[in-house]
């Protein structure tokens, strides 16, 4: 897998909440951790970002152990800091406080110099009324281009 492949999405995050906003982030990583990305070993599923002290961090995001990893090895889910220009940082803090927002992140990728970037996204919940309207515009899509194709 080549290391401009890499592009892990958070696909339960669109159908959960409703996306207000989109940021890219940086994201600070060890040595074993990039090298575990650039093989595509991770996953957004259940993590979340919050704002601590001005920074933001991201929790429980996996990046699995570094196969050649030695004693120094990461831990898979630890807390990462993302790295946001300090005006997007307090926008972030004054709208994630208020109520039924969060963040969360949406897709991780490579970027052509070769960094690892974070996509986070300030969101709003949907309820239940709305997931079961996204589901069936998805399977409107579907069947509109099922009938395209056939002819």
């Amino acid at each position: 897998m080549n290391a401009k492949d890499v592009n892990i999405k958070n696909r339960r995050a669109t159908y959960d909440y409703a996306i207000v906003e989109t940021f890219t982030a940086g994201i600070v990583l060890t040595g074993t951790e990039i090298k575990s990305l650039r093989q595509g070993k991770a996953s957004l599923v259940d993590t979340f970002c919050y704002v601590d002290r001005g920074e933001v961090w991201v929790k429980n995001m996996y990046i699995a152990e570094y196969f050649y990893g030695t004693y120094n090895n990461h831990a898979a889910r630890r807390d990462r800091k993302l790295l946001l220009q300090r005006k997007e940082i307090r926008r972030l803090e004054k709208d994630g406080k208020e109520s039924g927002f969060t963040i969360v992140p949406l897709k991780l990728f490579i970027n052509d110099r070769g960094l690892a970037k974070l996509v986070i996204g300030l969101a709003r919940g949907k309820k239940e009324y709305d997931k079961r309207q996204s589901i069936r515009e998805r399977e409107d899509k579907r069947t509109i281009a099922r009938m395209f194709q056939k002819k």
